[in-house]
């Protein structure tokens, strides 16, 4: 069932990981097969039920293989409603208002070598990849798995299964913070540099993210061949108007309009077209010359039947990132790019202007 473009999904089976992190495996309708079709490494959105808002949105990544069902893993966070909500209540049979899958952190080709790197529940997308390009792709995997202690790995014996299963193509490397302390900038660069050549995928905390990438430029690694998963939980309501959350509206006062726009950032002054751009998405490409570039991205892309990826449409997520090419972007708003994103052209483009008379960029990660 459909209301705007989400789903209420039934959830089939809740899968105990380890105390806590469960695996939410959904029910998908054979009417919506091609609609939850997912490439490796993509999240899906939820809406958790709340008595405040109605709904509040969290993504969390698939940690299914494309064809092996559609399921996502949470882990319980000390002061995160959604997550101890699906970790105490969500059962067997229950349903849950869904978005198509989302994401650019996914690799272009099976055959090259993976590193593959992730902090805590961070393995989930992991995970995906990993399964996909072992049973797809012929390069060799390496999976760099930090947590905690031993109870808090996550997929503990299906990595076991994996390796044992393919010992010439997958290395699985566990650290842990009881045994080895937490990893240090010298000791991730050390490990980082014995994999020369090979492209990297990193998902985990913001410090294991950070340091991971930091070694990485230090090394050199081109910005093709290092990504990073990224995204935030949602402040807005990508799910349109439901009846959840209009009946949790009539409830709670009206946000102050006045005080979010005094609040918004100023992007600077956007080139007023016709502007030239040119996307590369899912292994197509698209040209047009008669964007205006006062009107964000997103928006012209949809308008040329362009089934470019989105979700939240605020630059709260990075659902709808893309990598500028040739050109420039600025954003109307930003709240998920740090930085170093910003730097290696990275734009949301759900918010993204044109600042240049041409514009290129992918959505291939």
């Amino acid at each position: 069932m459909a209301t705007e473009d989400s789903y209420l999904l039934k959830v089939a089976e809740i899968v105990r990981e380890t105390a806590d992190a469960v695996s939410v495996v959904f029910e998908v309708p054979s009417g919506e097969s091609a609609t939850f079709d997912f490439k490796p490494g993509q999240f899906l959105t939820l809406g958790v039920p709340s008595d405040q808002t109605g709904l509040v949105a969290r993504a969390y990544s698939i940690c299914t293989p494309p064809g092996d069902g559609l399921a996502v893993t949470v882990k319980r966070t000390a002061e995160g409603y959604a997550s101890n909500w699906i970790n105490d209540n969500l059962k067997a049979g229950d349903t849950l208002r869904v978005l198509p899958p989302s994401g650019i952190f996914t690799p272009k080709s099976l055959d090259t070598d993976l590193l593959l790197l992730a902090g805590g529940s961070g393995v989930t997308p992991i995970m995906s990849i990993a399964r996909h390009a072992l049973e797809h792709g012929e390069g060799r995997i390496t999976v760099f798995y930090a947590n905690r202690d031993e109870n808090s790995v996550i997929f503990a014996e299906k990595l076991r299964e994996l390796a044992a299963a393919n010992p010439e193509r997958l290395q699985v490397i566990h650290w842990l913070e009881s045994v080895q302390g937490l990893p240090t900038a010298e000791q991730l660069k050390a490990f980082l540099a014995q994999y020369d050549g090979w492209t990297s995928f990193c998902c985990g905390p913001a410090p294991f993210m950070k340091m991971v990438q930091t070694a990485l430029k230090e090394l050199e690694v081109p910005r093709e061949r290092r990504h990073q998963e990224k995204f935030i939980s949602l402040g807005g309501n990508p799910f349109g108007d439901v009846e959840e959350v209009l009946a949790a509206q009539a409830t709670i006062a009206e946000a102050d309009d006045a005080e979010n726009a005094e609040g918004a950032p100023e992007d600077e002054p956007a080139v007023a077209g016709p502007v030239a751009v040119e996307v590369e998405l899912d292994g197509e490409q698209f040209s047009f010359v008669d964007w205006d570039g006062r009107q964000h991205l997103l928006d012209f892309l949809e308008s040329k039947g362009v089934n470019a990826p989105f979700s939240c449409r605020e630059g709260e997520c990075s659902a709808c990132a893309c990598m500028i090419l040739e050109g420039d972007l600025s954003m109307t708003r930003n709240d998920v790019l740090e930085k170093e994103d910003l730097e290696d052209g990275i734009r949301l483009s759900c918010q993204a202007r044109a600042l240049t008379e041409k514009v290129r960029v992918t959505y291939n990660g």
